[in-house]
């Protein structure tokens, strides 16, 4: 029985059709760019150092702005901040005192003494009178005149020096020892703010929504001051890094639509392109495609819209593309046929 021969025919269709794709694919590089996903984190940390006494938030959950995430140890600043609000209670209560002036049982005090010198005064004047009257029927002295006289006089002149005493008592203090005493205060109040600024950024809120993407330290742990603690990463910070041959980059704008994909993903998701370098550049090295060799490029960056931006995943390798169907070339079809 002759040998049969094994057909070459399928074998040259798949050569053939092989050849096809390949040239099909030569064209990528103008419809199908690669790129990765590129988070700007906001790293939060406390102006001052301290033990790490809580964390209030977990890894890789979503926090809203304002939701308290991390307290440093803060019993000194507690102590300074109970410190100065007493120090300025002390400033308050000293101007207050010095525009009141003396106090009640003081001012009673120099008005029963004005009292006793107007009663005094009065007596004096009487007498005086009285010896006028005898001495002008020749009775008395020249001499006991001029006492009365004298007496007189004494009196009328305590009667007004006590008088302006309660005067200066029931206005206050002079003006000079009020603007010293509205001093302390003023310096009372900025150390208070102090002190309090400085024992409420020991604990540290959320200054945007987004995802806790790491924790950086942990509870008991010493942080020096500015040091990060975690870091968050904002739905609106994600966006999407891809490069282009510089035979095309003119061809794209800002505020273009394009389309992203990668494994996984049900259907592309829409970007916008938000930056064009302006500076040439090989491929970086974080660029792993078969099709993939040192080459000129350009980085260009796209942001996703708000309601997608969690489909997007930092150092995520992806696909840009103009169109939908520009994903739809198998790059694994030709081993698929030559594997069969």
């Amino acid at each position: 029985m002759q040998e049969r021969k094994p057909a070459k025919l399928p074998l040259l269709m798949i050569t053939f059709l092989a050849l096809i794709l390949i040239s099909g694919c030569s064209g990528e590089d103008d419809r199908l760019w690669q790129g990765y996903i590129e988070g700007d984190f906001v790293y939060v940390a406390a102006p001052l150092g301290g033990r790490l006494d809580a964390i209030k938030v977990q890894k890789g959950r979503h926090v809203e702005a304002g939701a308290p995430l991390f307290t440093l140890e803060r019993e000194f600043e507690k102590a300074g901040m109970q410190e100065a609000s007493e120090n300025l209670d002390k400033a308050l209560s000293t101007l207050a005192d010095k525009r009141k002036g003396r106090r009640p049982s003081e001012i009673a005090s120099i008005r029963a003494r004005l009292k006793k010198a107007t009663a005094a005064r009065d007596l004096a004047r009487t007498e005086y009178r009285r010896r006028v009257d005898l001495y002008d029927t020749r009775t008395i002295s020249e001499e006991e005149l001029d006492k009365a006289r004298t007496d007189y006089e004494q009196a009328s002149h305590q009667v007004r020096q006590i008088s302006s005493e309660l005067k200066t008592a029931t206005l206050g203090s002079r003006s000079d020892e009020i603007k010293a005493a509205e001093s302390e205060v003023k310096a009372a109040r900025a150390k208070l703010a102090q002190a309090r600024w400085n024992y409420d950024h020991k604990s540290q809120s959320a200054p945007r929504s987004g995802l806790v993407f790491d924790i950086i330290r942990y509870r008991g742990e010493w942080v020096p001051a500015g040091r990060p603690v975690l870091s968050i990463l904002p739905p609106e910070n994600r966006k999407v890094r891809f490069y282009v041959p510089e035979t095309i980059v003119g061809s794209f704008s800002l505020g273009e639509k394009l389309l992203l994909n990668y494994d996984g993903l049900q259907e592309p998701v829409e970007v916008t392109v938000s930056y064009v370098s302006p500076q040439a550049e090989y491929t970086p090295p974080v660029i792993y495609s078969s099709q993939s060799r040192a080459k000129l490029v350009f980085m260009l960056e796209a942001v996703p819209a708000r309601n997608k931006a969690h489909l997007l995943k930092p150092g995520q390798p992806v696909d840009v593309a103009r169109e939908a169907s520009d994903f739809s070339v198998d790059k694994g079809f030709i081993a698929k046929l030559f594997s069969g």
